[in-house]
């Protein structure tokens, strides 16, 4: 398959303090890629340079069309209803009437144009995660980067999110690259998880995710993977003997 996404020999670092050193990474169009990794091992960082948001310091980074990252702080505009903050990730060529058509389009699929002239701080936290996803979506890019877009949201919010994004990319397929510390939203989204070493980052494992979406964690062969995944980053614990 084409690749969109390449990190090849990519090294990045702030002064004394290697973030990255000589990662390879490949992400094949129509891919989701899941990032673990232990907190501060540069899951971020890898986006941002996926993203062209950093430079590397040394290596190469190539990446066929456009980008568009989703952050979990959120960046709605707290003046605009949802319909003007979906408009804002429109390209600036498209004229009003094609605006309108997919503005209304993406309202649909996320299940938000009842909400149409809301704004931000009349929606809940998953409802303006949706919001985030349709604007993101809406410009049509090529590439989908989100670090960590769910974690300030409820269990049962974040499972819903979870459900809404596959739906999504399933009728609008996008290359996604998405950084979780998440275990179980790891094994129920990933088509791959990479499982990244402490600084400087390298990828220690990547395991392979062939069960059909959407998954739950009772899915055959979830559980084992979110196992094998946990034990791989040193989450488990080892049975006390007698």
């Amino acid at each position: 398959m084409t690749a969109v996404l390449e990190l090849a020999d990519v090294s990045f670092g702030y002064p004394g303090v290697p973030v990255v050193e000589g990662l390879d990474l490949s992400v094949a169009a129509g891919e989701l890629v899941v990032l673990v990794g232990p907190s501060g091992c540069g899951k971020s960082t890898l986006l941002g340079l996926l993203g062209g948001h950093i430079a590397p310091t040394s290596g190469a980074v190539r990446r066929r069309g456009q980008s568009r990252t989703i952050y979990q702080q959120g960046g709605l505009f707290p003046w605009l209803t949802v319909r003007q903050n979906i408009a804002r990730g429109l390209p600036r060529t498209v004229d009003p009437a094609s605006a309108a058509r997919k503005i209304s389009e993406w309202l649909e699929v996320t299940r938000l144009a009842d909400f149409a002239n809301a704004y931000p701080h009349q929606l809940s936290g998953g409802m303006r995660q949706r919001v985030e996803l349709a604007r993101a979506l809406a410009a049509e890019t090529d590439v989908l980067l989100l670090d960590e877009p769910f974690s300030a949201l409820d269990y049962q919010t974040r499972a819903r999110m979870r459900q809404e994004l596959i739906a999504t990319l399933a009728s609008r397929p996008r290359t996604t690259v998405l950084v979780t510390h998440d275990i179980e939203e790891a094994v129920q989204l990933g088509d791959r998880v990479l499982v990244l070493a402490d600084r400087p980052t390298k990828v220690r494992r990547v395991f392979e995710l062939r069960m059909p979406r959407p998954r739950s964690p009772t899915t055959p062969g979830a559980a084992e993977a979110a196992h094998a995944i946990m034990e791989e980053l040193g989450l488990t614990c080892s049975p006390i003997e007698d």
